[in-house]
């Protein structure tokens, strides 16, 4: 099983392998979930020629670390980066997906950078964000992005640096799909459509579901919508 070094400890990733692969997916998952809870999304993307490589975040799954304390957002961030280290840097274009936790990971991984390339890695062609937790809207870390006690006075460290007038600002000229339930409770959908406009995003809203978009009964809705999408974003 594939491993890397992680600032607290070893992480995990799965990759969900595809013959042929006309683009990968690289996941990070919300709280409470890991590579394992991704299969069902993955035969979807695997049926459009996607391959699926997904993140066991610190604490999660069989990543080493503590599941309270996952970690800051800087802190996850380098594990997002160290993950995508992990994948080719070949000519099969790269989309980071991030859920919940995971979103605001990927938009504080993309925050210091002026594009979408990480150093000798793979450079993204796009950015899918599902679930936004509206703290990383305001700047803010989620409530989730709790490092070790000793880490600062809140456990929790800052949000993303590079903040435009309506949120957190994505590096010009990255293709941008966010995908949202019109219930959500805990990232209520209002704040991230208003974000949405301002950064240039296809932004698509699921009436009747809520959080957790791939777990839900619109599952096979969601995930042919992004496998459609990435679809279009490999052809350019």
């Amino acid at each position: 099983m594939p491993y890397f070094d992680g600032g607290r400890g070893r992480l995990h990733y799965r990759r969900q392998s595809v013959t042929d692969a006309s683009a990968r997916v690289a996941l990070l998952p919300g709280t409470g979930q890991h590579s394992g809870h991704y299969h069902r999304f993955g035969r979807a993307l695997e049926n459009a020629g996607i391959e699926l490589w997904t993140l066991d975040t610190s604490g999660h799954g069989l990543s080493e670390g503590d599941p309270d304390r996952p970690g800051t957002l800087p802190e996850l961030a380098a594990d997002a980066r160290a993950f995508l280290d992990a994948i080719p840097a070949d000519s099969i274009p790269c989309v980071l997906m991030g859920h919940s936790l995971g979103a605001a990971t990927a938009l504080a991984a993309l925050d210091s950078h002026t594009a979408a390339t990480f150093g000798a890695a793979v450079t993204l062609s796009g950015l899918i964000l599902c679930g936004t937790p509206r703290a990383v809207l305001l700047g803010e870390p989620p409530k989730s992005a709790r490092g070790s006690a000793t880490t600062t006075a809140s456990g929790r460290g800052r949000g993303v640096r590079l903040m435009g007038p309506a949120g957190p600002v994505v590096p010009e000229g990255i293709p941008v799909l966010v995908v949202h339930g019109v219930d959500d409770r805990r990232a209520p959908i209002e704040p991230v459509r208003e974000w949405a406009r301002h950064i240039v995003a296809e932004f698509r809203e699921y009436p009747d579901a809520g959080h957790d978009l791939l777990h839900e009964p619109v599952h096979a809705v969601v995930s042919a919508d992004i496998a459609e999408w990435i679809g279009k974003v490999a052809a350019r």
